[in-house]
Parts: C-alpha cells; structure tokens; sequence
C-alpha cells in the first residue's frame, strides 16, 4: 500500500518527454483496445450468426424430411430419421418436441390421438414407451415458437459452463397433414442445440494473436512517436527550458536558437525579445538603483531600512554620524535600539504612520524621526525604515523667530501683539469661571527729559533699566508687556484689586529704588480689575486703567490709581 502511494507521484516527475510518450502510448493503446474489442466481437458476432443461418436451413430441412418420413406411417423410420441428426459433431441435442412438451416417437400417446382422427389404425403402436417430458407446456419460449410459427433461438450455458445455441423450430401443418392433425397450424417442435466450444475456442486463439500484434504494433509505434517527439516537441522544449534556467541563474545574455514556423518557434522568438527586455530593464533598474543609491548615501537625513524579519540591511553615512554609531555597530543591535530605547521605538512602529512627526531629544541634539512599517501591495511588512533629521538649529531658530514676533526688541517683554492675544485669553477665562483678573499700566514721569537733556540713547537705557526692573517685581503668573513709547501694561490672572494695588505699589517702589546711570527715575500707575468694574470687553479694561494713570499723573506722579476712582 505505502509503494503504491509513492510510486504514483513519480509520474509527475518524469521529464515533459516521457510524460508525452506515456500518454500517447496510454491513447494508442485504449484505441488498439477498442478497435481488438470491435474486431473480436464483430468476428464472433458474424460466426454466430453463420452458425444461426447454417441451422436455420438445416432445421428448415429436417421439418421437410419429418413431413415425408411422417407420410410413411412408420414411427421407427422417423426415431432412426432424428437419431441420425444426434451424432453429428456440433449438434449436442436434437429433439422432436410435441405441443404439452414431452419428446415425440417415444410414447404411443400422438399415434392413438391421429389413429382415433382417422377412425382407423393408420400406424401401429410401439411395444415399449418412454415418457420424456422436454419442457414445459407453458415455457415462454415453446409457446412463442407455436404462436408465432417462427423459429426461436436463444443463446444459454450448460451445467459445465459450455455456451449452448438453442433453435425451437415449428413444424408447420401442411395440407396433406390435416387429415392426422385436423386444423392446427403447427405439429410441434423441433429442438436443435449445437455447442459454441469451437467458435469460443477459435476467438480466444484469434484474441491471443490479437494481443501479440497489439503488443508488437504498440512497440514499435513508440519508438516512432518517441523519436518524432523528441526531434519535433520534447528536445526544442528541453532547450528553452535550459535557457530559462541559465536566465534564473543570472545569465541574461542566453538566447534560444530555434529556427521554425511553428508554435515552438513562436515560442523560441518570444523567449528571446522577453530576455532582451528583462535586459533593458534591469540594466535601467540598475541606473536608477545606482541613482538611488547616490541619493541615500548624499543625504544629510539619517536612513536605516530592515528586511522582513527585522534585520538592518542599509544605514547611509548620515545615520552613522547624527546617531554617533557606525553602520556595523547599528546593524549588530538592530533596529530597535536606533536610539537605544527598544520599547519606544517598538511603540512607533505599532501605532505611528510614516506621516507623524516624531522630536526625540537624543546625545544632546534635537532629531525629527519618521519611523514606518514598508507593505507591499497586499498590505503585509516587509520591513521598516526610519529617517531621522537634525533640527537642533532649526528648533532653536523657530523658537528665536517665536520670540522675536511675541516680545519687543528694546526691553525684551511681551510685545502689544502678544498682549492683545493674552488679555483675550485670561479675560474670557475669568468672565466664564467668574474670577478676578486685573491689568496694571503705568509710564515713566518725565521720560521726554530724559530724551531731551541725555538724548536717546539713554533715554533706551532707562527703558530697559524700567523693563527688567518691572518684570522682576512680578510673579512668575503674570505677564508684563510693553504697551507702546515709555508706557508699560502688566495682565493678573486671578488678582482682584486689592491684590493689584499691592503688585503695583511693589513695581512703582521698585521703579523708584532703582538708579540708573546715576538718574533717578519714577513711574506713574492706574489699575483696573474685573469684576469690581462693570465691564465688558479687554479694551473697556486697559481704558479704565489707562484713566487711571493719567488720575496719578493729575495727583502728582510717583503713585498709584485705583480705577474707580478714576
């Protein structure tokens, strides 16, 4: 059982060749088959039906001799007259069989019943009687033959196997019959067996012969077909099949040299252009991998790319210097520990895209990665890639362009712009959760002396001098802010007027201790909170603090204004 199961495998394995050859052979020998077949049953189908002619005519012509023997009256010369029939060779059974089915001429029971028809003793009894019935009155067969009046054949086995051929042939009434008969049409039947042994044995030889010229003409018609397909089919396919494999190994230089008009040749020429274009084509793939190639190591951004199943196969020159690895040292611990933090860098690849921007501060630089799984068209991995940029300088500029559009350049506090966006803010807060905010203002007393008498350049310098001053004497929540020219704004998030009052006393005293290349300098303040003041919008608040101050200016300068007063 287990042979079997492996030797029909091995079918598929034999050469193209050979699997032709056995399917030819296969086909030429089921028709050879069908054609023995064909031939044997038409030979035996035509000797059976000699063998049926030959014994209808001698049935017929026995039925004639009975008729002229019965015409005698003499019982003895119709048994002698059948009995002769028994001993010839092919003939195994000959019988006389009457209407009820017993054998004639062996009782005396047909020659009482025609004696009685002729009222006289037409033919004499016999001295001794044997009652053989034969078949039986009502056997299918026997009465067919005497309602049809037609001879019945049919083809049966005896109790060795032997195939029989059995006629039931009527014997029919004639007129000079009738007298003995009255008016039936028939006077029985006679029964002829011959035996098929001869022609059995005739076509198992004529088969055995059969079989060794199907044996013989197989032989040799495979020779032929295997040598016309070897030169016609099997070798060119043999060939183009090298040349394929010596292309699979790189060599792409292999023609094919089949010079037909057939298929084969077809196939040859198509062979041939597709080498030439795979040539043209990887010959380009290589100019744009070599470009490539140029690209990736010329690169200022960092580049590490993984195959499949995880390992480094590309780290370009920028990678080895922004990361302080060299390319061997990256390929050793793998992708993972680019930036020696495995489970940050397993993290990214499971929930970041490509797309997402990454800032990891790493050796004291600032990098922007772009980590990524690489799919292929179905969408599985087959690898990844990180890019990694240096943006330590261009952060630093970002935030310095920040700053210099968020701050004034002389004193270095938050500009008016900034102001604005930080009043909208805190206030909007504080009118939605219902909590103080307050804004102080306040500008340097005679600060156009100082431009006059000293000029502008220290008239810059008390500015700057006032400006740090003020943004010390803050807390670290509030804002201070130059509003324009000499005037300064400081926002109090969560400040109610008390509690300004008290930051702008501590600024003016400040402002007041403080000397500044040997001038002494004061400031005048006004303050306004929310939501002591009935007031609806910033610009409502910075003029009612503004107010405010110029209410100090009016009282003398060097002071502080609440704005109800105002």
């Amino acid at each position: 059982m287990r042979s079997g199961k492996l030797a029909f495998p091995q079918f598929f394995h034999l050469r193209i060749r050979h699997k032709i050859i056995l399917a030819v052979s296969i086909a030429i020998s089921i028709a050879m088959l069908i054609a023995d077949g064909l031939h044997s049953w038409m030979q035996e189908r035509s000797a059976l039906l000699e063998r049926e002619h030959s014994l209808t005519v001698l049935t017929n012509s026995i039925a004639e001799g009975i008729e002229a023997i019965m015409m005698t009256g003499s019982t003895e010369a119709a048994i002698s007259f059948t009995g002769h029939f028994k001993n010839i060779p092919y003939i195994t059974d000959f019988k006389i069989i009457r209407y009820d089915g017993h054998e004639a001429f062996t009782d005396n029971k047909t020659i009482e019943q025609v004696n009685i028809t002729l009222e006289k003793e037409r033919y004499e009894r016999r001295r001794e009687e044997q009652h053989a019935p034969i078949l039986q009155s009502n056997d299918e067969r026997l009465v067919q033959a005497l309602d049809t009046n037609e001879i019945v054949s049919y083809y049966h086995e005896s109790d060795g196997g032997q195939r029989l051929l059995t006629f039931l042939a009527p014997i029919k009434t004639s007129a000079d019959c009738r007298d003995c008969h009255a008016s039936k049409r028939t006077r029985g039947v006679i029964q002829l067996t011959t035996s098929l042994s001869a022609i059995d044995d005739s076509l198992v030889a004529s088969r055995k012969h059969s079989f060794l010229a199907l044996i013989a003409t197989l032989a040799v018609t495979i020779l032929i077909a295997g040598n016309l397909l070897r030169r016609s089919v099997t070798g060119p396919i043999e060939q183009l099949m090298s040349g394929m494999q010596k292309i699979s190994q790189g060599d792409l230089e292999q023609t094919v040299e089949i010079h037909r008009n057939d298929e084969l040749g077809e196939m040859a020429r198509i062979f041939n252009v597709m080498t030439a274009e795979i040539r043209q084509t990887q010959a380009g793939l290589r100019r744009e991998q070599d470009k490539l190639t140029t690209i990736i190591h010329g690169a200022d951004e960092g580049i590490v790319v993984t195959d499949g199943i995880g390992n480094v196969v590309l780290v370009n020159p920028a990678a080895e210097g922004l990361l302080s690895k060299t390319a061997a040292e990256i390929i050793a611990k793998g992708f993972l520990e680019l930036f020696d933090n495995p489970e940050e860098m397993q993290k990214w690849l499971k929930q970041r895209t490509s797309n997402e921007n990454i800032i990891k501060v790493y050796n004291n630089r600032l990098f922007q990665v772009y980590v990524s799984m690489i799919q292929d068209a179905h969408g599985l991995a087959i690898g990844s890639a990180a890019l990694i940029r240096d943006v330590t300088e261009e952060k630093r500029l970002e935030e310095e362009l920040r700053r210099l559009s968020t701050t004034d350049a002389l004193t270095g506090l938050y500009n008016r712009r900034h102001m604005d966006y930080v009043l909208t803010t805190e206030f909007s807060r504080a009118s939605r959760t219902n909590t103080p905010f307050a804004v102080m203002m306040f500008d340097i007393d005679h600060f156009k002396k100082f431009n006059d008498t000293y000029g502008h350049d220290q008239g810059d310098r008390v500015l700057q001098c006032v400006a740090k001053s003020f943004h010390d004497s803050l807390r670290k929540y509030d804002t201070a802010c130059r509003y324009g020219g000499e005037e300064f704004l400081a926002i109090l998030p969560h400040t109610n007027m008390d509690g300004a009052i008290s930051v702008a006393e501590r600024v003016r005293t400040d402002v007041e201790n403080m000397v500044v290349d040997g001038l002494k300098v004061t400031i005048s303040l006004g303050v306004a909170a929310y939501p002591e003041l009935a007031i609806e919008t910033t610009e409502q608040l910075v003029e009612a603090a503004d107010k405010a101050l110029y209410c100090s200016k009016n009282r003398g300068r060097n002071c502080v204004t609440r704005a109800e007063y105002a």
